[in-house]
């Protein structure tokens, strides 16, 4: 069943999905090689418990970090090692917060340092999918019309779009109605409500979209141990359109990087 929000409980969400987009914001300038992901972790559950919230991951489903932390071939929940990053590697950081009774989920996958031509481009095609599925989350549509407009970008670019793992309502639990996959069939699934919130995030792979888990129960590897991309923000239909809550926008600070990729999403004017 999906729970619709109030405009109110949109508004605690929001400041939920804001503590993590400036949690991700802030690790972007830790990001480089020689930086451990177990530092990065403690960097995060530090800052988030700053922000007078909790870290949405920490012990949800016997988790044990606050981070998932899922490099080069690992598509999602992986978790913070001690190993240092290298120059070339990428890395998927999902991160969640709990505040005032509401999560916020969100993700970006991060270059270390200089990264090759072809894992620069499935970034940018994941996240340029990631856009392409929102703008299908409006009045009207249905779960299949996001899934189809982010496989149909994604497979058209050659890559492999995973099956088994998606994107997810989202509330006073991290996990709630609707289902959110990354493919489908326009037409088909849950209609979108008004006052909904979901998670939206694409997991690509540059070979094929078939995976593996490991006997730790968590990480997730490509079957041919090609990279992964994952991107991920929190929207909430609002005047039957969508509007992210979420925002990469302190990322891009931190990296000195000029987007106005998220303006069409956005009916109240965002100021970092």
């Amino acid at each position: 069943m999906i729970i619709v929000k109030t405009s109110e409980e949109i508004e605690l969400m929001r400041e939920s999905a804001l503590i993590v987009s400036r949690t991700l914001g802030m690790l972007a300038k830790e990001v480089k090689p020689g930086v451990t992901t177990l530092q990065l972790d403690k960097l995060a559950e530090d800052y988030i418990r700053s922000q007078g919230a909790i870290p949405g991951f920490l012990g949800l489903y016997d988790f044990p970090n606050t981070l998932c932390m899922s490099p080069n071939d690992q598509v999602v929940h992986g978790f913070p090692t001690s190993e240092p990053l290298v120059e070339g590697d990428i890395i998927s950081i999902d991160c969640g917060a709990l505040k005032n009774g509401f999560y916020g989920d969100h993700a970006y996958t991060f270059a270390v340092g200089e990264i090759a031509p072809e894992t620069e481009k499935l970034l940018q095609v994941t996240k340029e999918s990631l856009y392409v599925g929102i703008r299908e989350f409006k009045k009207g549509n249905r779960v299949g019309d996001v899934g189809y407009a982010i496989q149909k970008y994604c497979e058209d670019h050659g890559y492999g779009v995973v099956r088994e793992l998606v994107g997810h309502g989202l509330g006073s639990k991290m996990h709630e109605d609707p289902e959110m996959p990354n493919y489908g069939k326009r037409g088909r699934g849950k209609k979108f409500i008004e006052g909904m919130v979901v998670a939206i995030e694409p997991m690509i792979n540059m070979g094929t979209q078939r995976i593996k888990q490991h006997r730790d129960g968590w990480t997730i590897t490509t079957l041919d141990n090609k990279p992964s991309a994952h991107f991920e923000h929190d929207v909430a239909l609002i005047n039957g359109k969508p509007e992210l809550l979420s925002t990469f926008a302190y990322i891009y600070d931190a990296l000195g990087i000029e987007s106005n990729e998220e303006e069409e999403f956005r009916q109240k004017q965002f100021v970092l």
